[in-house]
């Protein structure tokens, strides 16, 4: 049985990758707080609900933004990136969640695959609102260059706030052979040059950088992703306590 049910009503679709799309929406305010992820429903599929992390924080003016991208097998992300559109509703329910910045001061670690970059968007623009920002360092992954969907925004980001630095990772640094025509359209001028993105995995290219035992350190993506971050994480000296993740 669902709890409380909000309602919101897309107002933009962007596909930017043959298997990702940004959807905003706008509607009832949701009581959600940045970093936390909600459950969706989309009119393609009304009985099923899905996990999804708003990359906006919380507005009063209702504006959601979630980051979606087909998973193998994927029948209800694979409708909802190719078939959203413009009116459809969205219900959604049970924001939840650990992703919190606290106001300790201490610096952030955040390690996002794919569109886990999506809660910690909405947790740098929630934490550039305050007067004394963490020090932050956002590694963001994907297979090639190709998946780093988001480096026009992240690069302007970076550029904007002092206390931000973007550390790109790519396991191989040469995109697929095939063209991806959405890709293709998108494809802005703005972004991470070969020179500024790392190779290898997520785990091994942070855990590089060595122990963070005074970090606040939060890790985001697939389950697969997030179990072997965590574990090359610990395995180099980084405190159990300190590493937030929510489990999928």
């Amino acid at each position: 049985m669902l709890g409380r049910v909000w309602k919101s009503t897309v107002v933009e679709h962007h596909r930017l990758r043959h298997d990702l799309a940004v959807v905003r929406l706008i509607g009832d305010v949701v009581p959600f707080v940045a970093g936390q992820y909600v459950s969706v429903r989309v009119p393609q599929h009304p009985r099923v609900t899905r996990r999804l992390s708003p990359a906006l924080p919380p507005s009063l003016d209702g504006k959601l933004e979630f980051h979606v991208r087909t998973v193998p097998a994927g029948w209800v992300s694979g409708t909802t990136v190719a078939e959203t559109t413009p009116g459809d509703v969205w219900e959604i329910t049970e924001p939840a969640g650990r992703l919190r910045i606290d106001d300790t001061g201490r610096d952030v670690v955040m390690i996002a695959g794919g569109t886990g970059l999506a809660p910690f968007r909405s947790l740098l623009l929630d934490v550039a609102r305050r007067t004394d920002p963490p020090r932050v360092y956002l590694f963001i992954g994907g297979r090639s260059p190709r998946d780093l969907y988001a480096s026009d925004m992240l690069s302007l980001l970076a550029a904007d706030l002092p206390w931000l630095t973007v550390v790109p990772v790519v396991e191989d640094l040469f995109d697929p052979p095939w063209k991806d025509e959405w890709y293709e359209h998108t494809k802005s001028d703005i972004g991470f040059t070969v020179d500024e993105v790392l190779q290898g995995t997520l785990g091994d290219v942070v855990s590089a950088h060595g122990e963070f035992a005074d970090h606040q350190v939060f890790v985001c993506g697939s389950p697969a992703m997030t179990r072997a971050t965590i574990d090359r994480l610990t395995e180099s000296g980084t405190p159990m306590e300190n590493i937030r993740y929510d489990p999928w």
